[in-house]
């Protein structure tokens, strides 16, 4: 089989089961909403779990550079001082 051909007979399935989803909603057998609102919720729970390091990890950061500035400008008075 070629790719074109795979190409186009996944994108035929994609639409035909996106078509029997929206179906099935439309028609009030499959209720998703309380599925769905789980889902979000938990990847809200994930995102605020990883902000939270992010921002952990900035003030680490934020503070290895103001240390690193430090010791910068030490070493350019004992320069100074030295020479």
């Amino acid at each position: 089989m070629n790719d074109g051909l795979k190409l186009g007979l996944a994108f035929l399935g994609g639409v035909l089961l996106g078509t029997l989803g929206a179906v099935a909603l439309s028609r009030g057998k499959l209720d998703i909403k309380p599925v769905a609102a789980d889902l979000l919720s938990r990847g809200i729970d994930v995102k605020d779990a990883i902000m939270g390091k992010v921002d952990a990890l900035k003030e680490d950061v934020a503070d290895l550079a103001a240390e690193a500035r430090e010791a910068s400008d030490k070493r350019k008075e004992a320069k100074v001082a030295g020479a």
